[in-house]
């Protein structure tokens, strides 16, 4: 059954301010792209947090509603919803602002191209491992048919990826999404991945070299050092970059009418004999050239061959570079028996799904949390694609740190100087790699079990004291744009009404204000914060609440809701305006901790509730409690007395608000006891 989007399409059109702000709307492949009259009507925030809504990006003119692969769909209930004034499908446009920097836009890019295939990468991984421990454990045979398709529907994605990114790298670079598919296919179709593993060789080029590249065939007779693209991230990018700079070219000159066919035939015979015979192989002597360098740096000191290696694993799966250290690797088994460097990056993964597991526990954001937690237990089984490109790498500080922490597992392996006896398989399944078939001792498979622990502990202690304000820091912006706003229009509400009262000036009626907590009241100046207990925002009282439940101390309109749930503004019958914050500085909480029982413009009676909170929660989180109750027109009134002294329930007098009706005048001054 198809899934119904009007619900959605509702509360996107009311939250960029309604019909009537907008002027247009497309779509491309992933976004709405709107045309709004006044983007500042727009709720940037509330859209962010609407399920079926990635984020908002402002660009170009355009207010984007960035919504996945079922944008058109959503596209489709929106026009159907209200008759926008549509326009189709548009080229997509992901790239970085223009001036972001070199590193900000290849990370941009990068994390662009991966964000489409998070799931089924996460899913892959997590049934990849599940396979593999069965097969470890014994309860699986690797011959049996169970374990061969079970295998396949986890390992497929990772066997095919460059078919995945040729897709999701085609649409960044605004080209056919199928030719970059089909790119992809060709560098992992069967006879080309076969023939890296061809024992007839034609030649060898820069033969004594540390570059030495076999040749097993020949395309026009110009050598093709062919090698296996599986799992390969680099080349396919690469490739797509360089078609799609094809494609544009042969819209220009290639007549419309046969575009069709023609452009997609141009692109492909052009761009991917280039790939085989160019960028692969570069691919493949950057590898190369990293694997002899680690070998001669293992050569001097394990321990420092095991920090960079550590260090730099990750940023060299990222590149796709990282073959030809498994080239390597595949060598030293076959002369010596065994391997020493690749042997220094097996437990990396483990300092990555600390820094995950550390973020979980420190996000707020809801959408976070949930990818992040797919991607911690995919990293358990050492697949940690979805932990670099969904969660670590995009936020830049917390990739840093479980490079770090990958550091120091490699260094612990190097000091333990364990080494691979064959091709390790992934995360913890990896150990079995290194224990030495003709017997000996088992310390080096010991040190490889603490490198792993201690990757995983530091990864997640150097996310906690370091990485914090990177994991929600778009997430923490807009929370304080919401604090921001309401918070100005709180100064709104406090400061218009108070001017200097003038003989003529007429008071507001005298009145009283209810206790709105349960609890200890004391004067206003023995808060500990000199807005409130100097009496700036207005006179009153203040709270020391026993009970975490806040109630309307009058009958009256909510005037305003602080987004974090901390303070409440209500506007009395009787003409007060008044202001309920509980504790100081528990903005910083961003919520945690309050329930917000009211909306802006209700009414409501004294001793209704308003605020649910947690005192307990709020006191460990290291702020006070204590509430000031404040008039923030104060001077609308003759005086302002505190009428109840101690402890207070809710509902009992607690302020006395003497106006026009009082006999006595004070100067013109507002007084407190």
């Amino acid at each position: 059954m198809a899934k119904n989007y009007d619900n959605l399409a509702k509360t996107i059109i009311q939250d960029i301010g309604g019909k009537d702000n907008v002027n247009s709307v497309v779509h491309c492949a992933t976004r709405l792209r709107f045309k709004l009259k006044d983007e500042k009507k727009a709720n940037d925030d509330a859209l962010k947090d609407t399920d079926g809504v990635v984020t908002v990006v402002k660009a170009g003119g355009q207010y984007q509603v960035v919504i996945g692969n079922e944008v058109a769909d959503v596209y489709d209930a929106v026009l159907k919803e209200v008759g926008f004034p549509g326009g189709g499908q548009v080229p997509d446009d992901d790239g970085a602002d223009d001036d972001s920097s070199f590193i900000d836009k290849a990370v941009a890019l990068i994390s662009g191209i991966f964000t489409d295939i998070l799931a089924p990468l996460s899913a892959g991984g997590i049934i990849k491992g599940l396979v593999v421990m069965c097969a470890s454990l014994g309860w699986l045979s690797k011959t049996s048919g169970a374990y061969q398709i079970l295998y396949a529907i986890g390992d497929s994605i990772f066997f095919f990826l460059p078919v995945f990114l040729g897709f999701t790298a085609a649409r960044r670079f605004h080209m056919n999404q199928f030719i970059g598919a089909a790119i992809g296919a060709t560098l992992t179709y069967p006879s080309m991945v076969a023939l890296a593993s061809s024992k007839t060789i034609l030649s060898t080029l820069f033969k004594g070299t540390a570059f030495a590249s076999e040749v097993h065939t020949t395309f026009f007779g110009i050598p093709v050092i062919t090698m296996n693209y599986s799992s390969t991230v680099l080349p396919v990018i690469f490739t797509v970059w360089f078609a799609s700079i094809i494609e544009h070219w042969a819209k220009k000159w290639i007549p419309t009418v046969v575009q069709m066919f023609l452009v997609p035939v141009v692109t492909m015979i052009i761009a991917l004999p280039v790939a085989f015979i160019v960028i692969g192989p570069v691919m493949t002597w950057v590898g190369d050239a990293i694997g002899a360098v680690m070998q001669g740096i293992y050569n001097f000191s394990p321990i420092v061959a095991g920090i960079l290696m550590g260090a730099l694993w990750q940023v060299l799966v990222i590149f796709g570079v990282h073959w030809g250290i498994v080239a390597v690797t595949t060598a030293d088994l076959a002369a010596l028996g065994y391997d020493p460097i690749l042997a220094l990056s097996c437990m990396v993964c483990y300092a990555q799904v600390g820094i995950v597991l550390a973020m979980i526990k420190q996000t707020k954001d809801k959408k976070l949390k949930e990818t992040a937690t797919g991607a911690f237990f995919s990293g358990l089984f050492g697949v940690t694609e979805p932990a670099i490109y969904g969660v670590t790498l995009p936020r830049r500080i917390p990739f840093i740190l479980s490079c770090i922490g990958g550091a120091i597992s490699g260094a612990v392996i190097g000091a333990f100087h364990s080494v691979l006896y064959m091709l390790p398989s992934m995360g913890i399944f990896a150990i079995p790699a290194y224990v030495n078939p003709k017997g000996g001792s088992m310390t080096p498979v010991i040190g490889v079990v603490i490198a792993g622990v201690v990757a995983f502990v530091s990864g997640f202690i150097l996310q906690l004291l370091f990485g914090k304000k990177s994991v929600d820091a778009d997430y923490n912006k807009k929370q304080a744009q919401k604090v921001a706003e309401a918070a100005n229009e709180a100064t709104e509400v406090a400061n218009n009404p108070i001017v200097a009262a003038s003989e003529d000036e007429k008071l507001n009626s005298s009145t009283k204000l209810v206790s709105p907590l349960n609890g200890d009241v004391k004067p206003l100046s023995e808060i500990k914060d000199e807005v409130f207990s100097s009496g700036a925002m207005g006179q009153g009282a203040a709270i020391e609440p026993s009970e975490g439940v806040l109630y309307a101390p009058a009958d009256g309109k909510i005037a305003l809701v602080f987004p974090t749930g901390h303070a409440v503004g209500i506007n009395t019958t009787d003409g007060a305006e008044v202001l309920m914050h509980i504790g100081m500085d528990t903005v910083n909480l961003q919520g945690k901790g309050f329930k917000t029982l009211v909306q802006k413009g209700q009414e409501v009676k004294a001793g209704d509730p308003l605020v649910e909170f947690n005192i307990k929660e709020i006191k460990a989180a290291g702020y006070e409690v204590a509430t000031p109750v404040v008039v923030t027109n104060s001077k609308k009134y003759e005086s302002i007395n505190q009428v109840a002294n101690g402890t207070v329930e809710v509902g009992q007098e607690i302020l006395s608000l003497q106006g026009e009706d009082e006999k006595v005048k004070v100067s013109g001054q507002v007084q407190t006891n």
